[in-house]
């Protein structure tokens, strides 16, 4: 129930309207107090009391829902969620992102909260807006602007590792690359214009550094390195061209830093910055058959089936679904053991639409489900 302090002339106001005008004229005193104070919890507790009136039920409520009949539900539950809107709204319009948000996710309403979130630029509730955006999902690609923004690339890096949803992972991810190409462009430039003497017009980290070799000169290096690493690390899950190549420059460059910045990471990606230009690379659709050539030594490999996993995902990236179809087949013969990271051989005939090649593959594995899809869609 609301309490707050009040002045006791409203609560003789109160009886006075009741006695003069009725329930009714007391509940929309409260609201208009409500609406006129921005108090969304007076006005969504006046909302349900209300209701509950007008349905013959006590007008405070001692176990939630359980003194509403089956038949009263319906208008009940309704009420309960324009009254959930309506307070969502009116801390909306004050402002306050973070009371509204409880209101609108109960609705399973996320969109007024999202676009209040893009205008969002700061403010001492900053941090939970940002929960609300990223972590719980009301606007996942701003909440990673104002990550970037007001705690930096190593915020937003380990923020980015915990995001499982594909789409803003992706939007999320050409704001990451994007942001830190920018930094290495702009650190490039200003060396090159304290250097030469005139900064370069040009945004490509490649047009910047090419024929620049003092750049790279004893240990330089224009961003932190390790930045530089952990981001490439996600790169393969881009599919935007344009930040693929951003992200392709940016694996050119540290393929020209001293030794020392050169990190070891997990196969099939040894050489972090040689091995993600070459993939990147070709679904730039840029020496293919060389990085195909390049993963499939790193398949046959022995060891952890990620390598061949890599291949795979890589072939079919590159439409050449017969030959994933063909790598899955051979590095994953035992039915039972099916990649992690990658489809399977019966979804990548799937995926082709091969449904002869499907009913072969469901043969072999003797999946009897994945033979009558093939057979029926054959």
């Amino acid at each position: 129930m609301y309490t707050d302090t009040v002045d006791h002339d409203e609560f003789q106001l109160l009886e006075e309207t009741f006695r003069s005008a009725g329930p009714e004229a007391v509940f929309d005193l409260l609201i208009g107090r409500a609406r006129e104070e921005r108090n969304h919890r007076l006005l969504f507790g006046t909302r349900l009391m209300q209701v509950r009136h007008r349905l013959g039920l006590p007008l405070i409520e001692t176990e939630p829902a359980m003194d509403v009949a089956a038949g009263q539900r319906p208008a009940y539950e309704a009420a309960f969620r324009d009254a959930a809107r309506e307070a969502g709204e009116l801390c909306l319009a004050g402002g306050d992102i973070v009371s509204a948000w409880p209101y609108f996710k109960a609705l399973g309403e996320p969109a007024p909260v999202a676009a209040a979130i893009e205008n969002a630029t700061g403010g001492e509730n900053l941090d939970r807006v940002i929960e609300i955006a990223f972590q719980e999902g009301a606007n996942p690609r701003k909440g990673f602007e104002l990550i970037l923004e007001h705690h930096g690339i190593c915020r937003a890096i380990t923020w980015f590792g915990s995001n499982r949803d594909y789409d803003s992972r992706q939007a999320c991810l050409k704001l990451l690359v994007r942001t830190l190409h920018r930094e290495l462009a702009a650190a490039l430039k200003e060396t090159i214009a304290a250097r030469e003497g005139a900064v370069p017009q040009t945004g490509s980290v490649s047009e910047l550094i090419a024929g620049r070799d003092w750049l790279f000169e004893g240990t330089s290096y224009y961003i932190d390195s390790t930045h530089l690493a952990s981001i490439l690390r996600f790169t393969p899950e881009l599919e935007d061209a344009e930040t693929l190549r951003m992200a392709l420059d940016m694996a050119d460059y540290g393929q020209r830093l001293a030794p020392m910045f050169h990190f070891r990471s997990e196969p099939p990606f040894e050489d972090i910055y040689l091995d993600h230009a070459v993939y990147l690379r070709a679904l730039l659709g840029e020496e293919v058959e060389a990085a195909i050539a390049h993963f499939r030594r790193k398949a046959a490999e022995p060891g952890d089936t990620t390598p061949a996993e890599v291949l795979i995902d890589l072939l079919m990236r590159l439409g050449r679904y017969a030959e994933a179809v063909a790598a899955s087949r051979e590095y994953f013969p035992d039915a039972n053991i099916t990649p992690r990271s990658c489809p399977s051989a019966v979804q990548l005939c799937q995926m082709a639409g091969d449904y002869a090649t499907l009913r072969t593959v469901a043969r072999e594995r003797e999946d009897l489900l994945g033979f009558a899809a093939g057979v029926i869609q054959s």
